[in-house]
């Protein structure tokens, strides 16, 4: 059982990077590469300020903060030097991890015996349902908040630049200021989901971000797969449920038998065959389910 509530907690915990994620490849439409730097930056940050004397929930504000600067400056790249955004994620991400080593001063950092947000929560509700409780909090917190964000005037404007950027344009919204607040809190959510990782493994490692764009990506294609995008609220939904399942799935290989060596090349094939699920899906008459009142959209209107 305790397995299970495991991974229950690490999807929740990942959740808020799953959002991110969704925000600048879903929303936004921008394929950002900061994700691995961003995510390692979050951990970096959180687990530096708890080192220096610092509440741990003030980390986990310095880690959003900070995530949000490099989500800044992938958009500067591209917005004003007009960089690829490929590149533009590229650049930072590499640069991030140079930034990584100089704040943690070495390429890990422990934080045992250390307090973190999930050791004060123990003196209130004892493991294992008081460390869960916690990640379900906090996600919902941050779930709800993105939503409410996009359903206002400048979400609004953001989604409709990742759907048409020349349309949304020529009715004078900047739309490199959208970018730029999609990528900044995307990038911020994602350091969030790094410092909260971070305290719950009880460390910061500068490789520790390898990789999240490919779990990031797996999660939101499993949960689309299952649950659908007809609503912005069941598209947001998808997002924490296929990290659920992501995690639980890792969880029983690993179980299994399976080497934690070889779980790359495993997350690399989860996501080829997530890629190919809604193939075998239409091929089998299979759709996803579907709520009352949902309305059928097509893809270049699916994030409203």
């Amino acid at each position: 059982m305790n397995i299970w509530l495991g991974a229950l907690e690490q999807g929740f915990l990942f959740g808020a990077m799953v959002l991110g994620i969704y925000l600048t490849f879903r929303v936004l439409n921008y394929p950002d590469l900061t994700i691995d730097g961003s995510f390692t930056l979050g951990a970096a940050v959180a687990a530096k300020a708890i080192l220096m004397g610092y509440d741990p929930w003030w980390g986990l504000a310095m880690a959003f903060i900070c995530g949000a600067m490099a989500g800044l400056v992938t958009g500067l790249l591209h917005t004003q030097l007009k960089v690829t955004p490929l590149l533009s994620g590229i650049l930072t991400m590499i640069g991030l991890y140079s930034v990584n080593l100089r704040i943690m001063g070495q390429a890990n950092v422990s934080l045992l015996r250390r307090e973190t947000i999930f050791t004060g929560i123990k003196g209130f509700i004892p493991d294992p349902w008081g460390t869960l409780l916690l990640a379900v909090l906090l996600f919902a917190a941050v779930f709800l908040a993105v939503y409410l964000f996009l359903c206002t005037e400048l979400g609004m404007a953001l989604r409709a630049t990742g759907d048409n950027e020349q349309m949304i344009r020529s009715l004078g919204v900047n739309t490199d200021y959208t970018k730029l607040v999609g990528l900044a809190l995307g990038n911020g959510l994602i350091a969030f989901s790094g410092s909260l990782v971070g305290q719950y493994q009880g460390f910061a490692d500068i490789g520790m971000g390898i990789g999240m764009i490919v779990a990031g990506l797996a999660s939101i294609i499993i949960g689309e797969t299952l649950v659908g995008t007809q609503t912005l609220i069941r598209a947001m939904a998808s997002a924490i449920i296929g990290s659920l399942i992501y995690r639980s799935i890792i969880s029983l290989v690993l179980q299994l038998g399976l080497s934690p060596t070889d779980l790359k090349l495993f997350t690399s094939l989860m996501v080829v065959a997530a890629l190919a699920l809604p193939l075998v899906r239409n091929r089998l008459g299979f759709s996803p389910l579907r709520g009352a009142g949902d309305v059928k959209v097509t893809p270049r209107n699916q994030n409203f």
